[in-house]
């Protein structure tokens, strides 16, 4: 299933959460954190101003993006991966690794 945000949408993969603590410690499913990383899968076109041209988005397919902890809207693609559809303002920040 290919999915093509829209105006100033983008989809994120996000990434798997910690199996276990930096003390060794093994997480339950219900204890583990959701992550506030990922990886940018598609980008749509950009906002549309008043005037009608569009505002590019900064991001780009492939960066590694911190989100805010409530970003976007969650759906398992057909994989069972975590895909987050959200808007470019709920991106923090692109991580250089």
């Amino acid at each position: 299933m290919k999915v093509k945000p829209l105006g100033d949408r983008i989809v994120v993969r996000r990434e798997e959460a910690q199996e276990k603590t930096s003390g060794g410690i093994l997480l339950p499913d219900t204890a583990k954190d959701k992550p506030q990383r990922g990886k940018v899968l598609a980008v749509g076109a950009g906002r549309l101003l008043k005037d009608g041209s569009r505002k590019g988005v900064q991001v780009k397919v492939g960066d590694h993006v911190i989100f805010t902890a409530w970003a976007g809207d969650e759906y398992k693609d057909g994989k069972g991966g975590n895909i987050l559809l959200m808007r470019e303002e709920d991106i923090l920040a692109v991580v250089d690794e």
